[in-house]
């Protein structure tokens, strides 16, 4: 009976591993259409004029997050000086409607972000030493950030998943989208909760993301353990 009860067990575990795969499998699909869409309105002469980008970044972007239960709490793209030929970063970047926090209130439809608005954003312009921009430029590929507290915007925890936008191998911008942690909860612990014993979604760092044992915390630090499943696609394990 232990064998069988071990045997359902694991199961329920790859399940849950596959149900984490898929979701960011979505995102990461999502990206890679931003990405061709972007690619498609670059100058290689004069770059792209910041109000075009934002046109066609806003119509790729908006319609996810004005979704009925959105996945996303803001999505765009940042696009590097060269991109749009000026000085720094150029933001097409969208929130969605934003829950009550202390800072921004709340929003019931999607907004640009607005950096002037932003007294504490000035950190944004040293932007090759931001995880999210810096780790893209050097490995070429998709990252994921966080689990994080965003004091940008959110006001919580949220995880970042940006990638690349590169032509003839140079670094024109990333695409990106970030999801609240606890909306990442609602699409996961259903299948967390059915494998049978408690489960840690960790990152890379073995920082925990989604947890079905109440002693683990956004943000707690897992140690490494035995048996351990890899949700493929993803930098992430099920501990």
């Amino acid at each position: 009976m232990a064998d069988v009860v071990g045997t359902e067990t694991s199961a329920g575990v790859a399940v849950a591993a596959e149900r984490v795969s898929a979701l960011f499998a979505r995102i990461q699909g999502s990206l890679a259409g931003w990405r061709d869409a972007i690619l498609g309105e670059e100058s290689a002469d004069t770059g792209t004029a910041p109000a075009a980008l934002d046109a066609t970044v806003g119509a790729l972007v908006i319609p996810l997050l004005q979704e009925d239960d959105p996945l996303l709490v803001g999505a765009g793209f940042i696009a590097a000086p060269a991109f749009t030929g000026g000085d720094d970063l150029h933001f097409s970047w969208w929130l969605g409607p934003l829950e009550e926090n202390p800072v921004f209130g709340s929003t019931t439809e999607p907004s640009r972000l607005d950096l002037a608005s932003r007294s504490y954003s000035d950190y944004l312009r040293d932007f090759r030493s931001l995880e999210w921009y810096s780790i893209p430029q050097s490995t070429h590929r998709t990252h994921i950030t966080g689990p994080y507290v965003d004091h940008l915007c959110a006001c919580d925890y949220i995880v970042t998943v940006t990638s690349p936008v590169e032509r003839d191998g140079r670094m024109i911008g990333v695409v990106g989208v970030d999801v609240y942690v606890k909306r990442l909860e609602r699409e996961l612990l259903p299948a967390m909760l059915a494998a049978g014993r408690p489960v840690v979604l960790v990152n890379e760092a073995g920082r925990a993301m989604v947890s079905t044992d109440p002693a683990v915390l956004v943000g707690d630090v897992v140690g490494k353990a035995e048996g351990a499943v890899r949700c493929v696609g993803t930098p992430f394990r099920l501990v």
